[in-house]
């Protein structure tokens, strides 16, 4: 398979923003049930990609490991419907999906803005579709 020109220049786009965003200092404390801007990149396959210049896309932060690492699920506008997708309504009252088979462990560092926090029910019940599916 040829890498084409455009998808070429994504990835050396990706790895130069990964070095900065690699060796930048933090002072960021996400927490579980905040939704986030987060860098994650230009990704392979059918990994969820990033948008825009800084690769970013939001994410559901599910668990915090410590002050350095984090689980998180992808957010989208895309709405899909399968078993790995749960719809909620976003702070602004859009459709979004939680795309669960996209669950990613990542460094603190990746994380560019706070959006909002997630009502305890509505985390429930994605904590417990994820549970059902693992």
């Amino acid at each position: 398979m040829q890498i084409d020109k455009i998808l070429a220049e994504l990835f050396v786009s990706w790895t130069k923003l990964k070095i900065r965003i690699h060796i930048q200092d933090i002072a960021k404390f996400p927490k579980e049930r905040e939704i986030w801007w987060a860098s994650l990149g230009q990704n392979v396959g059918v990994e969820i990609n990033g948008k825009n210049e800084k690769f970013e896309r939001p994410v559901l932060v599910v668990k915090t490991y410590n002050l350095d690492s984090m689980l998180v699920l992808p957010i989208s506008s895309k709405i899909k419907e399968d078993d790995y997708c749960f719809k909620f309504l976003n702070n602004n009252g859009e459709e979004n999906i939680i795309n669960i088979s996209q669950l990613k462990s990542v460094s603190v560092k990746r994380f560019i803005r706070k959006i909002y926090k997630m009502d305890n029910e509505k985390f429930a019940e994605i904590k417990e579709k994820l549970k059902s599916l693992l």
